[in-house]
Formats: structure tokens, sequence, C-alpha cells
């Protein structure tokens, strides 16, 4: 996988989870566990993005 498709897919799963969380959030039925561990699962992604913008060469 090229690095450009793997940042495509990296982004594409952030936006997805950033969908749920909103969604999560408009329904009070929800946990507020779910709600904390898909921000946490968002957070790892925006931080292998960012890794991966910041050493491209190396993964």
């Amino acid at each position: 996988m090229s690095l450009a498709s793997h940042l495509d897919e990296l982004q594409r799963k952030h936006g997805d989870i950033e969908r749920e969380i909103d969604d999560a959030m408009n329904h009070p039925s929800v946990d507020d566990l779910e709600i904390v561990n898909l921000k946490r699962r968002k957070l790892a992604l925006k931080d292998a993005i960012e890794k991966l913008r910041a050493h491209p060469t190396t993964h």
C-alpha cells in the first residue's frame, strides 16, 4: 500500500469515527464510556496520521 493511499485510509477512518462520535453524542442513551473509547480511537488515528506525515520514509 502506498503512503498516500494509507494516509487516505487513515483519514477516512478518522472521519468515520468523528461521525460516530457526533451521532453518539446526539443520543442520550449512549454510554459515556463508549464515547470516550471512540475519542481514544480517533486520537490514535490522528497520531498515526501525524506520524506518517512527519516521517513518511520510515514507514
